[in-house]
């Protein structure tokens, strides 16, 4: 642009380059059906990004028998399915303790 030649020459020279690895690509991570599955599938997604973890929800409230699901990129997978796990056994106590260390 004529305001900013140095971003011009930036991207001329290419280095803003399209990402087309396959690890980008957004996975199941988790996925339910019932009643408590959107509030549940919030959390997760809750947890997954304060760990910097990108997570989308897919599902839509107006179909809640249809499901909910928590999608990962394929390369944080492993990481995310960790951090689930980490975080259903320290269960509802940890996110108290969580909270209130937030507070302070």
């Amino acid at each position: 642009m004529a305001q900013d030649p140095e971003r011009e020459e930036e991207q001329q020279s290419g280095s803003d380059e399209l990402l087309t690895t396959h690890a980008l690509d957004m996975v199941t991570l988790w996925s339910s059906e019932g009643t408590n599955s959107e509030m549940e599938a919030e959390m997760i997604r809750g947890v997954m990004e304060s760990n910097d973890i990108p997570a989308m929800i897919v599902g839509a409230a107006q179909y809640p028998n249809l499901g909910f699901e928590v999608r990962v990129p394929r390369g944080k997978l492993k990481e995310a399915e960790e951090m689930l796990d980490e975080a259903e056994e320290a269960g509802p106590e940890a996110a108290v303790e969580g909270e209130a260390n937030s507070e302070k």
